[in-house]
């Protein structure tokens, strides 16, 4: 996984990146076991959880997007990050896509100075202001927040096979 240049002109950039690939394949893993599980998502009004496919579109396309918002609001070079499979074909496209994804997270952060990544604020697309290094950390703990999601329903759903 290491693959990310050491020549961060902040370091701290640079582990975010690795953080952020770590995550993003925990999360596919422990979203694959899901599936083999058959894990039901609760309901709820949020498109992102109608299914599991749906959920791993959305935690894959919030990836790309994190960063491309990133590059343009450091006035970078739009990192060329494909859009994201459909809902019907992202689960069999998505090794592939987090590949592509992750390979693209790998520079567009290598040369901007660490002050960059504290000011200024910029408003996200859902309104919440973020410094660059505020939603670089936002990008890692999402796949981690939906990880853990998925392991609780797994382990909840075991319970209750237990039960039956």
């Amino acid at each position: 996984m290491d693959t990310v240049s050491e020549k961060y002109r902040w370091k701290g950039a640079r582990a975010l990146v690795l953080l952020h690939e770590r995550h993003m394949r925990q999360f596919l893993s422990t979203w694959k076991m899901a599936k083999e599980e058959s894990v039901i998502l609760p309901q709820t009004n949020d498109p992102a959880y109608r299914s599991l496919q749906t959920l791993l579109r959305h935690v894959l396309k919030s990836s790309g997007g994190y960063m491309k918002w990133m590059c343009d609001k450091l006035n970078l070079p739009d990192p060329g990050i494909n859009d994201v499979p459909a809902v019907d074909e992202i689960e069999k496209r998505s090794d592939d896509y987090l590949d592509h994804v992750l390979e693209k997270w790998k520079t567009p952060l290598m040369n901007v100075p660490e002050d960059k990544f504290y000011k200024p604020l910029f408003t996200s697309r859902w309104g919440v202001d973020y410094c660059i290094e505020a939603m670089l950390e936002h990008a890692v703990m999402h796949p981690i927040r939906h990880e853990f999601q998925l392991s609780n329903l797994m382990a909840l759903q075991d319970k209750r096979k237990i039960f039956e």
